[in-house]
């Protein structure tokens, strides 16, 4: 028992940063523990902000949806260059070479401010349009432009938090980045029924309170992550030099980040069309839909972090040239991300009016999350194998490869199959959850035929 408390806590003050040798199982565990509890964080932020949204309105969660759904474009941004930054830190530290990693981390945060400014300034002058384009109804529109508007401007931190964590990660600092999420995610579940229901002496501002708390919360957790990098010598740190302008390292950062970005953004996109159909059962419908997905994102994203864990240790071996102490490493994460998500989809099943009835007590609300949770957790054991094996490729730094995989599941069999059964064939919302078990699974499959063809061993970044 002291051996595993002392590893946890190896794990959880991050003083280890380099995992090219030694026992896999430990360097999967120590990577793994920080970056599963960053997503616990990330992942109960999202329930925590719906649950206190719920008790607004109706026309509140709606609002949330649509905007989410419309926000994961930055999102998909944000996590393009946050692949980008894991990659490339991560093949520095394995090389040996932390000055370049931390020359990396500054091009990174250079390219995050310039793209996030631009798309954060568009979606705040068209957000009420935004969300009439996305479906939503007039009442929907009056209550939730506010919020939209405060969603977009918050682009930057959105963009820098994720972007930074990637790279803390990549630098084999997953403590770091679990303590910037905590801090950020915290403090927003804190602000969130002080900015909604106004107590004490902050204002009630409804619905567009849980845009504020979760803007101030996502500012101070990246104003640690600048501290711990520039103030703390860990492997990698940066420097002012750092934020000079290097072309060629901000060209080889966009065209890693470019594969990525275009690989979340054809999913996302997918989420998109999936909520514009689903809105065109009304809001009920859509708000339950939003409380399933948060419900599941709980669960997938700490299954993300083994994931991310897995993409660190590709890239570091990679740098090492230990190919097969790399692809060893990913097989072993996607087993037991698999068993960890096979017994989540059990207890999904049997409780998932339990579930959604802590959100909402809405009768068409609460059917429709049931339905949406119960047909999502099919695909679990599929998801548990893809997300690992598609991050442990990004991590080896072929980003485009995703791409194409990402293109023919969601856009050509996703959406196509969503639209088909839920309004041709009308099995209504059930056509829509249905096709997405449909897509992942097929994903998951091609992945993993592409993983054991090899070509990621040879790619250089």
């Amino acid at each position: 028992m002291k051996k595993y408390l002392q590893l946890l806590r190896t794990a959880l003050d991050g003083s280890e940063q380099s995992y090219t040798s030694g026992s896999i199982n430990r360097a999967i565990f120590l990577l793994s523990v920080p970056m599963i509890l960053e997503m616990v964080m990330e992942s109960l932020f999202a329930v925590v902000d719906v649950f206190f949204v719920s008790k607004v309105s109706t026309e509140a969660v709606a609002t949330v949806g649509l905007t989410e759904s419309v926000i994961t474009l930055i999102y998909s941004v944000a996590i393009g260059l946050s692949t980008a930054a894991t990659a490339l830190v991560a093949r520095r530290v394995g090389e040996g070479n932390p000055d370049q990693a931390g020359k990396a981390i500054g091009q990174i945060i250079l390219i995050s401010l310039a793209l996030s400014v631009v798309m954060g300034g568009c979606g705040t002058i068209w957000a009420g349009d935004i969300l009439r384009l996305m479906g939503a109804d007039a009442r929907v529109i009056e209550v939730g432009t506010l919020f939209a508007r405060i969603e977009f401007l918050s682009s930057p931190v959105i963009v820098l938090l994720y972007a930074l964590s990637g790279a803390l990660r990549g630098a084999g600092s997953a403590s770091a980045a679990m303590r910037s999420l905590w801090i950020a995610n915290g403090l927003n579940m804190i602000l969130d029924p002080l900015f909604i229901f106004g107590i004490g002496f902050f204002p009630e501002l409804g619905v567009t309170g849980a845009a504020v708390a979760t803007t101030l919360g996502r500012t101070v957790g990246v104003g640690y992550q600048l501290y711990f990098l520039y103030h703390t010598k860990k492997a990698v740190s940066i420097t002012w030099p750092d934020f000079v302008p290097d072309f060629a390292v901000i060209k080889n950062i966009l065209n890693l980040s470019a594969g990525a970005t275009g690989q979340f953004l054809i999913s996302s996109a997918s989420w998109v069309f999936l909520t514009r159909i689903l809105a065109e059962f009304g809001s009920d419908v859509v708000a339950g839909y939003t409380i399933a997905i948060r419900v599941i994102i709980f669960t997938l994203l700490p299954s993300w972090g083994m994931a991310n864990a897995a993409a660190t240790l590709v890239g570091q071996n990679l740098g090492a040239s230990q190919p097969d102490r790399a692809e060893t490493s990913v097989w072993r994460t996607a087993r037991l991300n698999m068993w960890f998500l096979l017994g989540i989809a059990l207890l999904f099943f049997a409780g998932a009016p339990w579930i959604v009835g802590l959100f909402s007590t809405e009768p068409a609300v609460v059917r429709t999350g049931v339905n949406a949770l119960r047909v999502l957790c099919l695909g679990y054991g599929f998801f548990a194998y893809g997300m690992v094996v598609i991050q442990a490729i990004n991590g080896a730094g072929d980003t485009k490869t995703p791409i194409y995989l990402n293109l023919v599941c969601f856009w050509l069999v996703e959406i196509p199959v969503a639209y088909l059964l839920a309004l041709v064939l009308d099995w209504g919302p059930i056509g829509v959850f249905a096709s997405v078990p449909i897509a992942e699974s097929l994903l998951a499959i091609l992945s993993i035929l592409v993983f054991r063809r090899g070509r990621w061993k040879l790619i250089e970044v």
